[in-house]
């Protein structure tokens, strides 16, 4: 919930440095879920399987990102 709150925070909020700020909230958001996910499978909650789809699927988000805030941050020195 962290994750998307952030980007449509970014989204709205007006100006490309901010909107970058908090798309870089938003990957250290996906680092969490990452890590919780290594801790929940650690203590059985949850299985392999759902951790690495967990994982991957916060790899792919964090990408997404990454392409995000260059498209972001090259769109402001227009």
């Amino acid at each position: 919930m962290s994750i998307a709150s952030n980007i449509a925070e970014g989204d709205e909020s007006g100006s490309n440095p901010s909107s970058i700020r908090y798309f870089n909230i938003a990957k250290g958001s996906s680092a969490e879920v990452q890590t919780q996910a290594i801790i929940a499978h650690k203590i059985g909650y949850i299985s392999q399987g759902e951790r690495s789809e967990i994982i991957r699927q916060c790899e792919t988000i964090s990408k997404k990102l990454v392409s995000l805030i260059k498209y972001r941050a090259h769109k402001k020195t227009r």
